[in-house]
This record gives C-alpha cells, structure tokens and sequence, in this order.
C-alpha cells in the first residue's frame, strides 16, 4: 500500500521522463543479453506472484483458496528452477560493468534525478546506481533465496535449520520483492519508452545522454 502511495504520488507529481524515440538510436543491449533478460524477468515475475500468493494465501481460506496455493508452490519452484541459469549467466556477463564506481554514490544522493522534472545528465554509465544494487540483490540474493528455498522445502534438513532458512527467505524476499516493484515501475512508468530497448536493443541517444550521461558509444 505504501509503495502504492509513493508510486502513484512520484506519477502525479514528478511524472514520467519523455525522451525522442525518433531521433538518432544508441545500440544499448545485444540479443544474447535480451534473452537472458526475458527469460529471467518472466521466471522471477513469476517467483513474486506465486511468493505472495503461498504466504498470504493461507489467510484467506480453505477450497478453491487451498488448491491454488498448492499450484503455487509447484510454479514457484518450476520458476526457480528455470531462474538460477539465466541469472547466472547475467551475473557473469554483467559482473564488471555492475561494480559500483565512485560517482554512483553521487547518483544515489540525487536520486538519480528522478525527484526533478528537469532533464540533467545524471552520473551513470551503462547502469545506474539502483540498477547496480537491484543486480545484485537478484543475483547474489537470488542465489541465496534458490538455495533456502531448496532447504525449506525438506530435502533431508534438521527442523531447526528449516526455520533458520525460511526467515532468511522471507526477509530476503521482502528486500528482493520491493526492488522488483521499483524496477518494474521505472522500466514501465518512470520513463517513457523504456521497455523498448529490451525489445530492439536501442535506447534513444536523447535517453542515454541523459540518464547514462558517462556512458560511451
């Protein structure tokens, strides 16, 4: 609900960042990374539905309510599953250009210019200070989640070790699932456009001068 508010609020307020998609086009991401992303961006979505759906679920109760929980569990660690490669692959290509450099710690002061309407060449390379930290949580994090995950479902582990795990999965998923939200919400609604370079490979120039003003092309 809160990040409800803050969204819908940051929408309304700020708005979304327009940049010309007409115009000159820089080549961002190639099809082997596009790939990867999807196939990891559609498993993890899928890891945060069901996710929610196995914790809360049981809260609302019985029949139909139980049956879907149950089909939850099953697509969740189906989506696990087809999670750890790509995600490892990303982390191996991604792992230099993801290191954290000196002038992300400008952007993170300013919010990466995202609480202005003005359009100022903000200091990020080919990935931006909150794109950092959410690679690595989803990675590094992701990884930690795949492995308590495979203990609390009860592959031989001691009653104790079960719980151990399954608070370090829940409290890492709490982490993992409000970056999710901040990046589906900037990729989708913060910035115009967006979700194209994904599709194409291209961002427009006027996008990257600005929100990736150190990077080289």
């Amino acid at each position: 609900m809160c990040f409800s508010c803050t969204t819908l609020l940051h929408y309304l307020i700020i708005g979304a960042k327009h940049f010309d998609h007409d115009g000159r086009k820089i080549y961002f991401f190639s099809l082997f990374i596009r790939i990867v992303h999807f196939f990891v961006a559609v498993s993890f979505s899928l890891l945060v539905i069901t996710g929610l759906m196995i914790i809360f679920g049981k809260f609302l109760g019985g029949g139909v309510v139980v049956r879907t929980v149950r089909t939850a569990r099953y697509v969740h660690i189906a989506s696990a599953t087809v999670f750890v490669l790509p995600a490892f692959l990303m982390l191996v290509t991604w792992f230099k250009k993801m290191l954290f450099q000196w002038h992300d710690i400008k952007w993170i002061f300013i919010f990466g210019g995202y609480l202005s309407r003005e359009k100022k060449p903000v200091p990020a390379d080919k990935f931006n200070a909150g794109q950092k930290m959410y690679f690595w949580f989803a990675t590094l994090g992701g990884g930690v989640m795949a492995y308590s995950g495979y203990i609390i479902w009860g592959f031989g582990a001691e009653l104790d070790t079960v719980r151990i795990f399954t608070m370090i999965h829940n409290i890492l998923g709490v982490a993992l699932v409000a970056f999710y939200l901040t990046h589906l919400y900037m990729s989708v609604f913060a910035i115009a456009g967006s979700l194209e370079s994904m599709k194409t490979g291209y961002k427009p120039k006027a996008e990257v001068d600005i929100l990736h003003s150190l990077y080289k092309y």
